[in-house]
């Protein structure tokens, strides 16, 4: 008995905040954040008549701000389905340079997107006041930026993501908040080749057509509060 109190003491000092909150069907929230994107460009080395062979690249970095609200349903123990639709704002600037005069062209795709995530959320035992997890999913996005006639590269409009993310659930006292990082993987080939504003411009379809395909890509940094 005397050896048993300090073993008992040390597990009565171990305090579980919101001891309950992952027995409940249903969860909400919302997040802020943070995102990069990319393009992955697969080039075709087309030569126009003129000679000229262009080459397309993503200049440096794309950050972008995000928010979103959550809705999660407990399925069992350890998996969940969330819900999280939002807003993504963002910019990307692609540099066009021909390989043999080493001339340069630019473009500034911005996008406002509305994204609907869906994810399987596996998580692990609680341990004290943290659970980490794990998800998989995937992610629709509708990007309603109005395109302009000038620009010299189209993207499409809605995109497809299949989704991996992992992040830890932090129990606080009056609410849960969640970091998370998240891929994203793009499934469609974004660039739109029926370009009607070019038939007055025809030479400015060397840059659409000089790409086979241009894939999206986003490493995406959240914080929930739940």
């Amino acid at each position: 008995m005397i050896t048993s109190i300090p073993v008992f003491a040390q597990d009565n000092d171990k305090i579980l905040n919101r001891p309950y909150a992952d027995l409940k069907r249903f969860h909400y929230g919302f997040s802020v954040g943070f995102f990069n994107q990319s393009l992955w460009m697969t080039h075709n080395g087309m030569i126009t008549d003129n000679g000229e062979q262009w080459f397309a690249d993503q200049s440096g970095l794309a950050p972008g701000f995000c928010v979103n609200i959550l809705g999660d349903l407990r399925l069992a123990e350890h998996f969940n389905l969330r819900l999280t639709p939002g807003m993504y704002f963002g910019n990307r600037t692609l540099t066009f340079r021909d390989a043999k005069s080493g001339n340069v062209e630019k473009q500034d795709l911005k996008n406002a997107s509305i994204v609907l995530p869906f994810d399987v959320k596996m998580s692990a035992k609680r341990w004290r006041n943290l659970r980490p997890y794990v998800t998989t999913g995937v992610l629709a996005a509708f990007d309603l930026t109005k395109e302009k006639d000038d620009e010299l590269l189209w993207m499409k409009g809605t995109d497809m993501f299949l989704t991996i993310g992992f992040g830890l659930d932090v129990y606080v006292p009056y609410f849960k908040f969640i970091p998370e990082v998240k891929f994203c993987f793009g499934l469609k080939n974004m660039i739109e080749k029926n370009r009607p504003d070019l038939a007055d411009d025809p030479n400015k379809l060397k840059f659409t057509q000089s790409l086979d395909k241009a894939i999206s890509n986003m490493v995406v940094f959240t914080f929930y509060f739940e």
